[in-house]
């Protein structure tokens, strides 16, 4: 199936809301596998943890301010995966984005970390977002959530992306990532908004585990 044959219709706000039903499973899903993946996953980040602070010394966490549902923002937790202060070299490589749009990534971003190179290409450093999960920031499932500076740049078919909460994984990220551009992302984000349910929820959970095994253009 091809994803991206055609650009998504708008959303139908209305719509959304009332799945209500669903929303409110899912957050009890959320909550709950959240709090599994905590308890289960602890002895792995632990290590990363470790191996995080023995490369050099610094915060074994980052915390960075995104955009959730509705425009809300909230600090986002990862495993800290560049150098300390890796925030202050972003505009001598703005010229170097590999990704078009609003959007920052580098293949091969000097500001990483060896056991960030790891991590990020495993998606590992992700995993302290189960704490935003449990919070209420985040789902499971569901668009990035987007930095402020890459929000301010939306057009208002873009900014559907933030009709939902906002997820640790997606469609994005579990078919295509970064073997497709920013217009292509918001594509597949709003054709997740639509199309969401349950079943469509799982198997994204279930394709994002294979990735983390066997890691797809992730960087």
């Amino acid at each position: 199936m091809n994803l991206l044959e055609s650009k998504a219709a708008p959303l139908n706000k209305k719509q959304i809301k009332s799945h209500f039903i669903y929303h409110s499973i899912k957050r009890i899903f959320d909550f709950t596998a959240a709090i599994c993946g905590v308890i289960i996953l602890s002895p792995v980040m632990l290590v990363i943890a470790v191996l995080i602070k023995f490369e050099d010394h610094g915060p074994v966490f980052y915390k960075q301010v995104r955009v959730g549902k509705n425009g809300k923002r909230f600090e986002m937790y990862k495993f800290r995966s560049m150098f300390v202060d890796a925030d202050k070299m972003l505009t001598k490589l703005e010229e170097q984005n590999d990704v078009e749009g609003p959007m920052f990534k580098m293949k091969d971003d000097p500001r990483v970390t060896k056991i960030g190179h790891f991590i990020r290409k495993h998606s590992l450093d992700e995993l302290p977002q189960f704490l935003n999960v449990i919070k209420g920031d985040m789902s499971l499932v569901g668009p990035r959530p987007p930095l402020p500076l890459e929000v301010a740049k939306y057009s208002d078919y873009d900014k559907q992306r933030l009709l939902v909460t906002p997820g640790c994984t997606g469609l994005w990220q579990a078919t295509e990532r970064n073997d497709v551009g920013f217009s292509e992302m918001v594509q597949l984000d709003i054709e997740y908004i639509k199309k969401a349910n349950f079943l469509f929820d799982l198997w994204i959970i279930w394709k994002t585990i294979q990735i983390i095994i066997k890691p797809n253009s992730s960087y």
